[in-house]
C-alpha cells in the first residue's frame, strides 16, 4: 500500500509539469553532402524562445506560434542527431530571448 501511495504522489507532482511544456516538433536531416541539420516547428499558438547547441555552439532565436525555424547544420560531417541538443520555452517566462533573431 505504500507503493501505491508514492506511486500516486509522484503522478500529482510530475502531470502539471509535462503539461505545461509547450508542443514543439523536431526534425533531423541529412544533407547531400553528409551534414546533419535540425529545425524545430511551433505547435502551440504563443511564441517561443529557443536554441540548438552542438558542440559548445549555442544558436538562440524566438519561434513564432505555428512556424518552423530554418534549417540548422553541424559543421562536421562526423556529427549526427545524437550530437544536437535544442530546447524551447515560452518567451514570456524568458524575456531576454526579445532581442534574438526571429523566424
Amino acid at each position: 500500500m505504500n507503493f501505491l501511495k508514492y506511486f500516486c504522489a509522484f503522478l500529482l507532482i510530475i502531470s502539471p509539469v509535462s503539461w505545461g511544456l509547450p508542443k514543439i516538433t523536431v526534425t533531423y536531416n541529412v544533407t547531400p553532402t553528409g551534414f546533419t541539420q535540425v529545425r524545430i516547428r511551433n505547435e502551440t499558438l504563443e511564441s517561443l524562445a529557443c536554441y540548438v547547441a552542438i558542440d559548445g555552439f549555442k544558436k538562440k532565436f524566438k519561434l513564432y506560434p505555428k512556424t518552423s525555424s530554418q534549417w540548422i547544420t553541424a559543421t562536421d560531417t562526423r556529427y549526427n542527431h545524437q550530437n544536437f541538443s535544442t530546447w524551447c520555452d515560452y518567451l514570456d517566462v524568458h524575456p531576454k530571448y526579445e532581442s534574438y533573431r526571429e523566424y
